[in-house]
């Protein structure tokens, strides 16, 4: 019995030469292989107290809703006769507008498709109003051509007739 309770003796003096030791085989945690940067390290210094505010705001605001639920419902509880009948003629109204909207739209989306499509076809001309064109412009080049050399024709013979007399 006297080993042991040597054994126990040396074991806590050995702790109390090295107290940290007992814990270092406790909380092994890995140490970071670089220290965060100034940038880091003023980032989240400046958000934390962001955050927690924010976290106190949502608190606060999950708190007014509570409340107001709890001094609400009474007087929900009331008047509810009056109150979902209300509700669902609001609810109806508010889907009526919305559907008349959308139809609305979809009907003036179809028109301008149709007008675009109607457009396009007229616009497109067939392969023959094409070619009737190009040969009424060939014709009348060739009507300008004839035109034009019967002029000359004319000054010249008149020329002519001018030098004879």
């Amino acid at each position: 019995m006297g080993d042991r309770g040597d054994q126990r003796l040396a074991a806590q003096q050995h702790q109390q030469q090295r107290p940290g030791e007992a814990m270092k085989g406790l909380l092994q945690l890995p140490l970071p292989e670089k220290a965060p940067s100034a940038s880091q390290a003023l980032t989240v210094v400046t958000l934390f107290p962001a955050g927690g505010l924010l976290l106190v705001l949502s608190g606060l605001a999950l708190a007014a809703s509570v409340v107001g639920v709890v001094v609400a419902a009474p007087v929900f509880l009331l008047f509810s006769p009056v109150l979902v009948p209300a509700a669902l003629l609001l609810a109806l109204a508010v889907a009526g507008f919305l559907a008349s909207g959308a139809l609305g739209l979809g009907g003036l989306s179809s028109l301008s498709w149709l007008a675009d499509t109607l457009r396009a076809m007229f616009q497109k001309t067939p392969d023959y109003v094409d070619q009737a064109k190009r040969r009424m412009a060939d014709a009348a080049a060739h009507a300008g051509q004839r035109t034009k050399d019967a002029g000359q024709t004319v000054q010249t013979k008149a020329h002519e007739s001018a030098g004879k007399t």
